[in-house]
């Protein structure tokens, strides 16, 4: 057999020796051929999850897409046709921040294109820069921008990851605001309209004030804030007083009706009278409903519109009129609602018009208590407020006219059908399952698909204008999909010309985009060629599997299960495999808002990638992993294993052999049938999707092949005359072939780089093991006493304060008598180990060496 081992093997320089190899080679393609020949059948499918390319990849994107990545290498050797894209999340709010904070610009769409301009600043967070510094720009330059920046921080992305050694297939990749995605994009929402799941409404909306855009309801997070209750008091006809408490007080001029408990005692004889508001003696309803809290507060509630989501129930549901006060800019609008008549009202109103709700609030404390309708201090507390997950302030909300994705909320049959999938699909770990029913099943409002930004996929709608220039929204222009895509901005809708833009009688484009998860949710279908490639949809779809984090279930992994159930009536893929978050070593989770968040770039360069996969795959899926870069110890062992092989693998070939050696030896024999049972569990582990159990086995009896198995039977492969050395020799390289193709898809530069010095062709491209491989007529226990008795013997040699290299005179070893006798088939490979003249054996409860003799030491 002929070897090409290095002198010094070394992990140093293996990410760049073998990704050009594997990208020269074409290792990892989709071979689209085989594929179509074999059918769906032999191809594996990933939707792969693209990661927001807005700034830089974090330790946690490691984490996950090794879970991944070392299932795609399993079933590549497992002969599956593996279809493994990257995309990549370019469009939506995180993208507009960093251009914003990088360049140092804003957008302002009532700017003309300047097809020279230059930013006024280029590099850095941009932190430095106030909104209000920020240079404005025309739309079509800002997206330029956008574009620009999302280019660059891609190609950083998908180094790294090459890196990292990811096997994707980059010949598959795609951004998401790409020509087909846009296409994809476009089409699919085009498709929901003409069925009527995608409409229009006016409505209270979401509203972040600092991104003036509507925010949908998977987009919030609740954060503790500080507040307080105000207890005020509404007059009754008869002169009394009902006294409420509110958080809000700088709503009361929103005011539209009370509300308590229907089983509430001390409220139910007022149920269908009236009270007047204080301050602005506006008359509302005291109504009833089942939201309301009896144990919260006085009870009793005010429903404004809108302070936050319950108000929205409450309005709705009892037919309560809209007084929105709040702008898009989030300060009190200029003109009072039609039922502030009086002119203490109007003048008191007058002093708040303007202001943030911040100032409202306190010139509305100040108005209640020069009234008398403040009762006692207000009480300070702390309470969950929404946000947007990206925002920095509470959300308020108006009416918007927004468009909407029908997802359950109020259609109970696709409410169902969609638990039904959910319950169908494969979840990896199971217990996650349950996140989604609790989402699907607390749905409370369709989806809002619009946003009022700019780098996005815009919806393909333009709006005919009456004769008074006004839009005719319940009649939308749509463009023919083989038009796809459009931007109605700049694009002319069909039938006019754009002469006819903005004019009465004319046309006006749709200036809203989509939600970018309203792209995203279609990765099944931009990656695998929907309605592009039918043959390609046909080979990948339903995906075999969808890997994603725990924190975008009710986002990423809902919506793509909606929009396929909507077009397709079925769930797009066959498992999802839940990764777990990154943790501080204070057990935090790891996220660039807390600012514990670590740039796995320098983590490759020091450690080297087999190393960093190793910690990533070391994790079982759902499970939260604490990190602590200033002491990775778990990244140490991953690198020190990955040495051991290179090493052991060295150590291996050394030993002179040939080809038509035969394993005879019970040892060897033995050897070969443990491994036989890890390549077992290892198959079994990988095809329920537990990666780190496959890691924990190979790696197990990887150690105790190396430190036992190796010293037991290294004394006979020198041994040129010896018996039993073309047994050692091939059970040796019979084991190294297992073991480096059992490692390929955890440390797959170091199993690359050991399988090339006597093997053609690349070991991700070797078949994976199997029992068959291996020969069964082995006893697995004698490997295992052998390791006992071997630890025994090093133990008395210790004990007795002599060198392991110390010759024994004599060494007795004692067992119950079934393993005692097992045991003397290994004799003189312990004897050679232990370098021990007279070996004995005898009988004992228990395996153990009980008398040992030193021997003379040479000279």
């Amino acid at each position: 057999m002929t070897t090409n081992v290095p002198d010094k093997p070394a992990l140093e320089g293996l990410e760049g020796k073998w990704g050009s190899v594997w990208e020269a080679d074409g290792t990892y393609r989709f071979d689209r051929a085989a594929a179509s020949e074999g059918g769906r059948p032999c191809v594996y499918s990933i939707d792969t999850p693209p990661p927001t390319a807005s700034g830089s990849l974090h330790i946690g994107h490691v984490f996950s897409y090794t879970h991944t990545d070392v299932v795609a290498r399993f079933h590549r050797m497992r002969g599956k046709n593996v279809f493994y894209p990257m995309g990549w999340d370019d469009n939506g709010l995180p993208t507009e921040r960093r251009v914003q904070n990088y360049f140092g610009v804003r957008c302002d769409p009532s700017l003309p294109y300047d097809p020279d301009f230059v930013p006024p600043h280029e590099g850095g967070d941009g932190k430095s820069i106030k909104a209000a510094d920020q240079q404005p720009i025309s739309r079509p330059n800002f997206i330029e921008l956008c574009e620009r920046l999302t280019i660059e921080d891609e190609k950083q992305f998908e180094a790294l990851w090459r890196d990292l050694g990811l096997s994707v297939d980059w010949t598959q990749s795609y951004r998401t605001i790409g020509r087909e995605s846009l296409k994809t994009s476009q089409h699919a929402f085009l498709n929901s309209l003409a069925r009527g799941e995608a409409y229009q409404a006016m409505a209270p909306t979401l509203w972040d004030i600092t991104f003036r855009t509507a925010v949908a309801q998977a987009e919030l997070e609740d954060k503790e804030q500080p507040g307080a209750y105000h207890r005020i008091s509404f007059h009754k006809p008869d002169g009394g007083t009902i006294e409420i408490e509110t958080t809000r007080p700088e709503l009361l001029p929103a005011c539209v009706a009370l509300v308590a408990h229907p089983d509430d005692e001390r409220y139910q004889p007022y149920f269908g009278t009236t009270v007047t508001t204080p301050v602005f003696g506006v008359e509302v309803p005291v109504l009833a409903h089942h939201l309301a809290q009896m144990d919260k507060g006085a009870g009793i509630a005010m429903i404004c519109t809108f302070g936050d989501v319950t108000d929205v129930v409450w309005w709705r549901e009892l037919d309560l009129p809209n007084r929105t006060i709040i702008g898009f800019d989030g300060r009190i609008i200029a003109e009072p609602p039609a039922a502030i008549t009086s002119a203490q009202g109007t003048e008191a109103y007058e002093q708040l018009a303007g202001k943030t709700v911040f100032s409202a609030k306190k010139a509305m404390v100040e108005l209640l208590a020069a009234s008398g309708d403040l009762i006692g201090e207000p009480k300070s507390i702390t309470h969950p407020v929404k946000f947007f997950e990206k925002g920095d302030k509470p959300l308020e909300i108006v009416s918007t006219r927004q468009w909407y994705i029908t997802n359950g909320a109020r259609d109970e049959k696709l409410r169902d059908r969609m638990l039904e999938l959910g319950r169908e699909l494969q979840w990896h770990p199971d217990f996650m399952r349950v996140r989604y029913e609790n989402w699907v099943g607390g749905l409370s409002g369709d989806w809002l698909v619009s946003r009022q930004r700019f780098f996005g996929v815009p919806i393909p709608l333009w709006y005919p204008l009456d004769a008074d220039g006004n839009p005719v929204h319940d009649s939308p222009i749509a463009p023919a999909i083989d038009a796809l895509p459009v931007d109605p901005s700049s694009d002319t809708a069909p039938g006019y010309d754009e002469s006819q833009r903005g004019v009465p009688g004319g046309f006006v484009g749709e200036v809203d985009v989509m939600d970018t998860w309203a792209t995203s949710s279609l990765t099944p279908q931009i990656a695998g060629g929907w309605e592009r490639d039918p043959e390609l949809f046909s080979l990948v779809h339903p995906y075999d599997v969808r890997p994603q984090g725990q924190d975008i279930i009710r986002t990423w992994l809902f919506s793509t299960m909606l929009r396929s159930v909507l077009e397709d009536d079925q769930k797009p893929w066959k498992h999802t495999t839940i990764s777990g978050f990154i943790v501080d070593p204070d057990r935090k989770k790891m996220s660039k808002s807390k600012g514990n968040v670590v740039t796995p770039a320098d983590m490759l360069e020091k450690h080297g990638s087999d190393a960093v996969r190793y910690w990533a795959a070391s994790s079982r899926l759902g499970t939260d992993a604490a990190f602590d870069p200033q002491n990775p110890t778990q990244i140490k062992i991953g690198r020190r294993l990955a040495i051991k092989i290179l090493n052991a693998s060295k150590f291996i070939l050394g030993f002179e052999g040939t080809d038509a050696a035969t394993v005879t030896e019970p040892l060897d024999l033995s050897m070969l049938a443990t491994l036989r049972d890890v390549v077992a569990e290892a198959t079994a582990a990988f095809e329920v999707y537990d990666h780190a159990r496959a890691l924990e086995a190979t790696e197990t009896f990887f150690w105790t092949f190396c430190d036992d198995y190796l010293e037991l039977v290294k004394e006979r492969a020198y041994d040129a005359d010896s018996a039993g050395r073309g047994s050692a020799v091939a059970a040796l390289r019979s084991a190294l072939s297992v073991l480096l193709r059992l490692f390929a898809p955890f440390v797959p530069f170091a199993a690359e780089e050991a399988w090339s010095w006597w093997n053609e062709g690349s070991v991700h491209a070797s078949s994976w093991p199997s029992v068959e491989d291996l020969d069964a007529a082995g006893e697995a226990r004698l490997l295992e006493l052998s390791s006992a008795a071997l630890t025994g013997i090093r133990r008395a040699k210790t004990d007795a304060k002599a060198s392991q290299k110390t010759p024994l005179a004599h060494a007795l070893v004692v067992g119950p008598a079934e393993q005692v006798e097992l045991l003397r088939q290994a004799a003189s490979d312990l004897k050679a180990v232990g370098r021990i003249a007279n070996l004995e054996f005898g009988e004992g409860e228990e395996l153990a060496v009980v008398n040992i003799e030193l021997g003379e030491t040479d000279a």
